[in-house]
């Protein structure tokens, strides 16, 4: 019984790294087509399209009355990509190139916005206005950030170019969305079962193990920068994504009916975060790298904070 539960959740989360490669292969075409900045594609249209797993995950969180699974997911996926996917192409790169193109205070403010959640919730809950002020926070971000880097500028992109959409990669889109929604419900419910069988926490199970897995797509595109041998890597996609992670909170803290309840300690976690993000932000503002010794330094803290985090579980 166990093996097969497992099974299905191994197969869920290729399904929805098949589902993701799908949309993220038709909005590439989109981007060319729009003439959309590189920068915008990949904080906007890259950042929100890599966190459709955990939106999957989140409204079926709701659904079955588990908060504290789309609350470990979202604030361990922030952490996967800054100090394990981000350190892992590091060492295996023998460094990257982080191409943000943000000046520092734009950078502070979005490391800011993803060390929100972690902050908001250290009394134990998070209710709908915190929920809201995250909204927000997000909003101010990307508002910061398309005030820059025109995002929606009307002079260089085509988003209103009906020519420049493609029915066939529309469709690959809408099968890719439904693809991780099934997925996603697959895996909350197994997440529910092994946290009954393991006596394990569901949000610990989704902070470590599930925030590794709706990160998959993100983990694609750094594979495919290595296979390419591009030392540079999309940093915007990256912010965009852990971004987007915030808005996601926020939405489903809202949409939830009650205030979002945990029994867990917060602290721990996120003075980790705050670690983790201060550190990559003093890196990127030395220089727009990441070396092979920074990159372990970074895996090391991610090993420390799994043990931390199932110590006292």
């Amino acid at each position: 019984m166990v093996f097969a539960n497992l099974l299905i959740y191994i197969v869920s989360f290729a399904a929805i790294l098949f589902g993701a490669g799908l949309i993220l292969s038709s909005a590439d075409r989109f981007s060319k087509r729009l003439r959309v900045s590189s920068f915008a594609f990949s904080f906007f249209v890259l950042g929100i399209l890599t966190s459709i797993p955990e939106f999957g995950i989140g409204m079926n969180a709701i659904a079955e009355g588990r908060p504290g699974i789309f609350v470990g997911n979202l604030i361990g996926g922030i952490l996967v990509i800054f100090i394990l996917i981000i350190p892992i192409f590091a060492i295996l790169g023998n460094g990257i190139k982080l191409q943000h193109k943000l000046d520092s205070k734009r950078l502070l403010f979005s490391f800011f916005v993803m060390l929100s959640p972690a902050f908001l919730i250290l009394d134990g809950k998070i209710t709908k206005i915190e929920g809201v002020l995250m909204i927000v926070l997000y909003a101010f971000l990307f508002y910061f950030i398309q005030r820059e880097k025109g995002i929606f500028d009307t002079e260089r992109n085509s988003l209103l170019d009906v020519k420049a959409y493609s029915f066939k990669d529309i469709v690959k889109v809408l099968i890719g969305i439904g693809i991780i929604f099934v997925s996603s419900n697959l895996i909350v419910d197994k997440t529910i079962y092994f946290a009954d069988v393991f006596k394990i926490s569901p949000y610990y199970i989704s902070l470590v193990l599930l925030s590794v897995g709706t990160n998959l797509p993100e983990l694609s595109l750094a594979i495919r920068s290595v296979m390419l041998k591009k030392k540079d890597v999309a940093f915007g996609d990256y912010v965009g994504s852990g971004s987007a992670n915030v808005f996601l909170f926020g939405i489903f803290t809202v949409l939830n009916t009650n205030e979002v309840l945990t029994d867990d300690n917060f602290f721990v976690t996120f003075l980790i975060m705050a670690v983790a993000l201060g550190l990559v932000y003093y890196f990127l503002r030395l220089k727009n790298d990441i070396t092979r010794e920074e990159g372990i330094f970074l895996l090391l803290l991610y090993i420390f904070f799994v043990i931390i985090e199932g110590v006292g579980r």
